[in-house]
């Protein structure tokens, strides 16, 4: 059955506003504005410029202040998981609504669904229009091969989110045309995207450099098909959801369990890896000497500013986007101009392990009354504590945030647990450390990795062990553990396992590797989806959320952990619900479970 359907029929944007700014590469090609279809494929100058005006949103669900809005700025998928805590205020954000378990289709943000249709629109629109155009007919190929994949990309986002969707093919769908809504399988959109990337990978050189830096690569598509079937092999999609009995199942997941997804991801991780294209940019804290920590995993994310020496090596799909402060007004303390963008929680804050590699509970020298000592230099890197070094309002002048209580109980500045930070806690993982806070206005690198090779090592590492259980995980599992553990400066040990226990099971690796994902990946819009993937967040987004309370007691700091708030969990949350607005007009668009 077909409907007319409100969001694949919103026409293309009116302009196409592509502001320049010196570091965008391909994203300042033109600006067009009022221009007509035909128009735009007449020239192709317009022409490019429609195809990276798609490109312009890849990055939105994964945005650090996805939430915020006109009312306020607010955070992203961090503060809606178990990494961090959402910033209170009298607004409803979909962060709050997923940590206090009253997310429901009405109040929902609608991001999730609007902006993937808008731009697989706009790539249907590119596909049907560029032979028109005046390019050579190498370079439309070229551009084919992106608009396909920007299109499977978008595809991807709405399947993690929501499941199976419908899929439209190269149909552009006009106001008067019956609209395509009803729901395709979870397996039938796995199976597109992924075909989607096979398809146009020969097309692509493997990591577009000079100009086109930024632009996506075959090994792009690879790293998206790795991604894709990582989650279809996992838990809740390998045919592990529960639904109710009249639900049907195939909307959103395998209906059975197939061991042999989790080979169909080893293979695609590890054929990423074997284009011998990506390393982990390594850099040792004695480069920059100003600071305290920094390293090549603090360089990952203010890539451009080591592009000399390869940091940008890391990056398999980049967001590419102008200098300015957005992440450290977001996420800042107070006297530095921040403004709530999330407060990471204390769980978090104990998944990082020593220096030695060990989890804090295996190693007898951690001290809960010095607890930040001798820790991952990712810790450093990625959460701000007590008297922890921050940019002061100027180039390389650093000055520790106060986050303690004073003896009478009152913070020490604006800073301090329980007025600045509801959990003890600020986030620093992204910012550029060295020329600028929330407060001032030095530009800074904000362009972020979307897929980096981390991921991929992780995930070779994840599946590898799944498709060998129940025997031990293969060398290869170690491999590449070691190498991400390296590069965060983790001290090798005499038998240079970086704190790996040797000979681990299965269900030892597997606890592993997802811990390692948890502090590796950390406010990168990971977490929220890997614990549902694994079917663990009814144990993690259910429980009571805690942080640091710092204060003076006769003179000496007192460390004590302290109830935050309790997360609640609904087996609904599994997935958005799809918005009340779309299920309404369209009674064969199927809507989630529990919903």
């Amino acid at each position: 059955m077909k409907h007319k359907h409100y969001l694949l029929w919103l026409i293309i944007l009116s302009g196409i506003g592509l502001a320049s700014c010196s570091d965008r590469s391909f994203l300042d090609e033109t600006e067009t504005t009022d221009l007509t279809t035909a128009v735009i494929f007449s020239d192709s100058t317009y022409t490019v410029g429609f195809l990276s005006e798609i490109y312009r949103e890849i990055a939105f669900d994964t945005d650090p202040g996805r939430f915020s809005s006109l009312a306020g700025r607010f955070g992203g998928l961090q503060c809606a998981s178990d990494e961090a805590e959402f910033k209170a205020s009298s607004t409803i954000t979909t962060d709050m609504l997923f940590a206090t378990g009253s997310v429901n289709p009405v109040i929902v943000s609608e991001d999730a669904w609007e902006k993937p249709w808008q731009n697989i629109r706009r790539a249907n629109v590119f596909l049907a229009n560029i032979d028109r155009s005046p390019l050579s007919d190498a370079r439309k190929k070229i551009y084919k091969a992106e608009a396909r994949f920007l299109r499977a990309w978008y595809y991807a986002i709405l399947l993690r989110h929501y499941g199976g969707i419908p899929l439209i093919g190269d149909v552009v769908y006009e106001n008067s045309d019956e609209i395509k809504t009803e729901r395709n399988s979870f397996a039938e959109c796995v199976d597109y995207i992924v075909s989607e990337c096979d398809s146009v990978a020969p097309d692509l050189v493997i990591r577009p450099s000079g100009r086109d830096y930024g632009r996506v690569g075959s090994g792009a598509c690879k790293a998206l098909k790795s991604r894709v079937l990582l989650y279809a092999a996992s838990a809740l999609f390998n045919g592990g959801i529960e639904v109710p009995a009249d639900y049907p199942k195939e909307l959103v997941a395998y209906p059975e369990y197939n061991k042999e997804r989790w080979k169909m991801a080893m293979d695609a991780a590890k054929a990423v890896i074997d284009l011998n294209a990506y390393t982990l940019f390594s850099s040792t804290k004695d480069d920059d000497p100003t600071y305290p920590v920094v390293n090549g995993f603090y360089w990952t994310f203010i890539a451009s500013d080591k592009a000399a020496q390869g940091a940008q090596k890391e990056h398999i799909l980049e967001y590419q986007t102008g200098k300015g402060n957005y992440r450290e007004s977001l996420f800042a303390p107070p006297s530095r101009g921040g403004n709530g963008g999330g407060f990471a929680y204390q769980g978090l804050v104990d998944a990082f392990p020593m220096v030695n590699g060990k989890s804090i509970t295996e190693e007898p020298a951690y001290d809960d009354q010095n607890p930040y000592a001798n820790r991952d230099p990712r810790l450093y890197l990625s959460i701000v504590y007590d008297q922890h070094p921050y940019n002061d309002n100027g180039i390389n002048t650093f000055k520790a945030v106060n986050i303690y209580l004073k003896e009478d109980g009152n913070p020490f500045d604006q800073d301090g647990v329980h007025d600045g930070t509801p959990t003890g806690y600020y986030i620093c993982k992204m910012q550029h450390f060295y020329e600028t806070s929330g407060s001032n206005f030095q530009g800074v690198p904000q362009a972020r990795p979307l897929i980096r090779y981390a991921e991929i090592l992780l995930n070779y590492a994840e599946a590898a062990t799944e498709w060998n259980a129940p025997a031990n995980p293969p060398t290869e599992v170690y491999d590449a553990l070691k190498l991400i553990r390296k590069r965060a400066e983790i001290q090798p040990g005499s038998n240079e396992m970086y704190g790996l226990k040797e000979n681990m099971t299965a269900d030892e690796m597997r606890e592993v590797i997802r811990n390692e994902r948890r502090i590796e990946l950390a406010f990168e819009g990971h977490r929220f989806f890997d614990v549902r993937r694994w079917m663990i967040a009814p144990q993690t987004d259910s429980q009571m959320m805690t942080g640091m309370e710092v204060q003076l007691k006769a003179g000496k700091k007192v460390y004590q952990r302290f109830d935050v708030r309790r997360h609640v969990w609904r087996s609904a949350m599994y997935f958005w619900p799809i918005p009340y607005k779309e299920t309404s007009k369209a009674p064969d668009m199927v809507q989630n479970p529990y919903y």
